[in-house]
């Protein structure tokens, strides 16, 4: 499986869906909570949100815990998009490969660059 190009702690907009004004979340920009690899997935703060039914329960200290619970859920990698630092926009990312110098041998690294504007993401 190839890997995935969206990190935890992206910044990402909702790029395919039900349009706002429908009551959907497209073009809606959020941040990354977790990334899913093996099903393909990334979940998005304030993005797909879901409501679900827990059942009531008491904690040790006798509070009560359950009923409805509004949360998040998983998003395909491919109906988001990265937004570019620098003009606010969906961008996709390339890598640039760079060699830095650690412990006297040379090392290649990886960096993440926006397409758009071609500044590095971190």
């Amino acid at each position: 499986m190839a890997n995935m190009k969206i990190k935890k702690g992206d910044l990402v907009q909702v790029t395919s869906g039900r349009s706002q004004k429908n009551g959907g979340d497209r073009g809606k920009q959020g941040k990354v909570i977790a990334v899913y690899p093996d099903t393909q997935r990334v979940l998005v703060e304030g993005i797909n949100r879901i409501t679900r039914h827990t059942k009531t329960g008491t904690t040790g200290r006798g509070a009560r815990t359950g009923g409805l619970v509004v949360q998040e859920a998983p998003v395909h990698v491919s109906n988001v998009a990265i937004v570019d630092p620098e003009t606010k926009t969906p961008t996709r990312i390339r890598t640039r490969l760079e060699t830095v110098e650690r412990d006297g041998r040379p090392k290649v690294t990886r960096i993440r660059v926006a397409v758009r504007s071609g500044k590095d993401l971190s």
